[in-house]
């Protein structure tokens, strides 16, 4: 299953992974649940990032969310980036930026979103977990990087931050 989902991204990453497309394959992904299992490691202090499979133009990672954790307002540094709900409740809120000094982000949209909801491609959005139980999330990155901008609206600041894994092809770094 997931070298399947690694065959079909390498050929949309030959298109430049066009919007539409990759939207509805991973819309219509059929997975199972059991092949994201070797990926997926569950802490209950913090989400965790868990890198399945990683190239220059893409990589695919599955999110675990304890209940009511959250990631703050991020950027991803205009790539494109698709998240798709495996199991839980996410909510997710998508912003757009109107000013640098001062900060101002616009909400575009709040959503609620359950297992096979697709949100993508995102440029700045939070991320929460709104269940009582783990969640998880399927993570297509086109174009990796390295770091990303958190957007604190109470400070009115943004603070680059250096990201990491933590695991990586099923084994926890």
């Amino acid at each position: 299953m997931i070298q399947n989902l690694i065959s079909s991204l390498q050929r949309l990453a030959e298109e430049d992974f066009p919007v539409n497309k990759v939207s509805k394959y991973l819309q219509d992904l059929s997975l199972n649940h059991n092949s994201l299992n070797k990926y997926a490691f569950y802490k209950n202090e913090f989400y965790t990032r868990n890198l399945i499979y990683r190239e220059k133009s893409f990589e695919i990672l599955v999110i675990c969310w304890p209940p009511k954790t959250n990631a703050p307002i991020h950027g991803h540094e205009g790539e494109k980036c698709w998240a798709r709900v495996e199991s839980g409740n996410l909510y997710i809120g998508n912003y757009k930026k109107l000013s640098n000094s001062p900060l101002e982000l616009n909400m575009i949209n709040e959503l609620s979103c359950d297992a096979g909801y697709l949100d993508g491609p995102a440029d700045i959005h939070s991320v929460k977990n709104i269940s009582e139980n783990f969640s998880t999330s399927l993570h297509i990155y086109a174009k990796p990087y390295e770091a990303c901008d958190i957007y604190d609206l109470k400070k009115g600041t943004v603070e680059r931050k250096k990201l990491g894994y933590f695991s990586i092809g099923g084994k926890m770094c």
